[in-house]
């Protein structure tokens, strides 16, 4: 009986020794699960969410900015401005091949901005304003920030 035992564990050892091997090397190769963790997960989770903030922030700043251009806009009140006679250009439009006032990247007119200058230079602080405000229909307390700024 003690040979017969001794016999059996001499085949089976070796064929456990061998099933795991096999195992071990299955497990090895086997694809690894390509889902997400869950800390993955939260930091994508968390990326959209920032995203989604900083868009919603930028989303208030422009309305808050157009808010703002709205109300510098000049008032509808224009009864003390005179009116050009049909067939002349109003003395606020640019003349042709002119530049207007106010550039579309909203910039102020390199040439208009040199006249500025000159007559701040030269000591006309309001007529420099007044031309300011005729040529962009901006209020008198813009027009004068932008004048003490120069």
């Amino acid at each position: 009986m003690g040979n017969n035992l001794g016999d059996l564990l001499l085949t089976a050892l070796p064929l456990v020794i061998l099933i795991g091997l096999l195992w071990a090397v299955s497990t090895a190769l086997r694809p690894r699960d390509t889902g997400v963790s869950e800390a993955e997960r939260y930091q994508r989770e968390l990326a959209s969410r920032s995203a989604a903030h900083q868009a919603s922030q930028i989303q208030a700043a422009l309305a808050q900015r157009a808010r703002i251009e709205a109300s510098a806009q000049p008032s509808q009140n224009r009864s003390h401005t005179s009116r050009p006679a049909p067939g002349q250009q109003s003395p606020n439009s640019p003349a042709r091949g002119q530049q207007p006032a106010i550039l579309p990247n909203g910039q102020l007119n390199p040439q208009l901005a040199f006249e500025l200058q000159n007559l701040v230079r030269s000591g006309q602080k309001i007529q420099a304003i007044k031309v300011l405000r005729q040529a962009t229909h901006s209020d008198l307390m813009t027009a004068k920030n932008y004048i003490d700024r120069l």
